[in-house]
Order: structure tokens, then sequence, then C-alpha cells
């Protein structure tokens, strides 16, 4: 690894042209309530309802690696409110796509405020560097709802480049939903904990391998992570977790949630994997058929989930034959703070 040195990394000043009487300082638990209300007065900008929940985002700032005196900052008016937010999303091993997240509230927008805490995010970013193989390409990465131009100029206007796209997709649970038709060999089981939960973090990742972007990191801390924001959700129902097994092995699962983060009456598919010697038997349009009729057996109105719009794997085309359609676009952008190699999956 190379060493780099903390005055190499802070060159730029990043609060340079933050209007006066405007402070800033690192988040703090004590915050979290007038954070998550920030957030939600931007959702409601930004996709016409709220999209955040104190416990969903305690449970990311409570994630392993993750450091809210380090990683997050806060811009407080006069009146010393929260009216700005940022943090920097760098607890992956290794962490060469350091991403970057802010907020705004809307009734501050165009006075700096953005430009101000989108440096700090790339200056903090740089900070990887020390912690990354000394040859590793280095990405600062970021989103922008589509049809949310402020936010898509602001990364612009710093040299950030939209190089991919992600896409909500949803079906409507008012219709007749077949039944699911299971492959030769494939039995569903209902999940355990105690008995599953390293299997299934290993059957997901081992899926996973074939998607672009995937980055292979330590069992430990990657299982760790993962039972961390997939347990610990306010939302984690192990009922909705449903594992197909082909004898002892697993050969996919449909992970689910109670409800997606911005409604009630919506399910949410967290991770809707295959195995790949056990894809293009029909497995995944059974776990999705199976989960579509779960969520509207408890009552359900809709069913949605998040997938790369360019999947290696066929995904979109999967869900678009299981009847969901496109509801949202997410713009993905990067700006690269070290050329080198690639080491994710492209």
């Amino acid at each position: 690894m190379k060493n780099i040195s903390e005055k190499t990394i802070r060159k730029s000043k990043p609060w340079e042209g933050l209007p006066d009487n405007y402070q800033v300082r690192p988040a703090t638990m004590d915050d979290i309530e007038e954070v998550v209300d920030l957030f939600n007065a931007c959702s409601i900008a930004m996709i016409g309802c709220e999209d955040f929940s104190v416990p969903e985002i305690r449970n990311d700032w409570t994630t392993p690696n993750f450091n809210l005196e380090k990683s997050t900052r806060v811009i407080l008016n006069q009146e010393n409110q929260i009216v700005g937010y940022a943090d920097v999303w760098d607890v992956f091993n290794p962490p060469v796509y350091p991403f970057l997240w802010g907020r705004i509230h809307p009734e501050y927008e165009g006075k700096g405020l953005g430009t101000a805490i989108l440096r700090w995010s790339i200056d903090r970013a740089k900070q990887v560097f020390n912690r990354v193989p000394e040859d590793a390409r280095v990405s600062a990465r970021a989103y922008a709802i589509s049809t949310y131009e402020p936010s898509k100029k602001l990364l612009e206007d710093h040299n950030m480049q939209m190089f991919r796209r992600s896409w909500q997709m949803e079906i409507n649970l008012d219709q007749s939903l077949p039944e699911p038709r299971w492959p030769d060999g494939i039995s569903l089981v209902p999940y355990d904990h105690a008995r599953d939960s390293e299997d299934v973090y290993r059957a997901d990742e081992d899926a996973f391998r074939d998607h672009w972007g995937f980055l292979e990191e330590p069992f430990q801390e990657g299982y760790e992570r993962w039972l961390h924001s997939m347990i610990q959700d306010e939302e984690y129902d192990p009922t909705l977790w449903f594992i197909a097994k082909s004898g002892n092995e697993i050969a996919g699962a449909a992970l689910c949630r109670r409800r997606s983060w911005e409604s009630e009456d919506t399910g949410w598919v967290g991770s809707l994997f295959v195995r790949r010697p056990f894809r293009r038997q029909g497995l995944a349009l059974a776990l999705l058929h199976h989960a579509f009729r779960e969520y509207k057996k408890r009552g359900k109105k809709r069913v949605g989930l998040g997938v790369d719009s360019q999947n290696l794997t066929g995904a979109t085309r999967l869900y678009k034959k299981a009847g969901m359609q496109i509801k949202r676009q997410y713009d993905r952008y990067e700006l690269e703070l070290r050329p080198g190699i690639e080491l994710a999956k492209t």
C-alpha cells in the first residue's frame, strides 16, 4: 500500500465559498431525527413522497467500519438548523469506489451549499488511497434521480461523468398472478438464521460474481456488514426469505423485506439471485412469482426492486417478463480520483 500523507490528501479547501453564518461539523446520533426530516423534505421535492426513517438511518450509521466523525458533515444555518448533509461511504475492502451521498434542503438550494459539501466529499474520498493497492484505479461515485436536474447539474459541474443507469421496477398486484413453476429437483425451504445465514451469504456472493461492479472482499468483513444491513433492518422478516435448494445446496433465493422505503403498500425484493449451475431453468421467475403471491396474500398492492439497467445476466428481461415496469431511473456518476487497474468486474 502506498502511504499518502494527510497534507497531500487535503490540498483543497472545501468550505471556501460557503455563505457567512453557516457552520459545518460532523453528524452525531443526536442529530438523527433532524437529519431524517431533512432527507424526507428532499425526497418530497425529488420523488413526491417521504423515503427515509430513523431506524433506517440509525442502521446505516452503525454499519461496521462507518465512522460518523470522519465520514459525515452537516451544514447548519443561522438558527442552528441542519440544512445540508453529506457522507462518504468507504466501508468496503478495498474501498476503490467511495460513494458520495448528500442532500441540501430544497429551500436552501442555489446558495452554494451543495458545491461546498460536494467539494468536501471529493476531498474526503481521496483518503482511501492509503487503503487500496497502489496500482488500483480509484473513482468516487454518486447517483442522481434522472428527473431531478439540480442534482445532476451539481455533479456534472464538478466533472463527474454519468456512466451507468439503474432502475427501480415495480409490479401492481391487482391482477392474476401465475403459480410458480419450480425446476425439477428444486425445493423451497424456510430460512433458519442459525442454520442458513452463512450459507445464504456465500451463495449470494457467488451468484453476484457475474454482475457488473462485483468486488470481492474478505469474508468476515463482508459477512458482518451483510448481517448488519439485512438482519438488523427494521423491516427484516425471515418468513419473506425464500431459499431454493437442490438437495442440500442453495440454488437461489429471494431475500425480501416487509415493505419498500417509500410505501407501506409496496413489498420489496432486496436480493434475487440464482447461482450459475442453476440458471436458465426458470428458477428466478419462480422465485419472483412466489414472492408476488406471498405479498398479495399479505395485502400489499405492489412489489418493487432495484436493478442495474445493463445487468449482465439478463435480469431486466426477466423482470419485464414477470410483468414489472420501470418506475424510476437513477443516473450513476463517477469521478476518477486515480487511474490504475480496474479491480471490479466490468
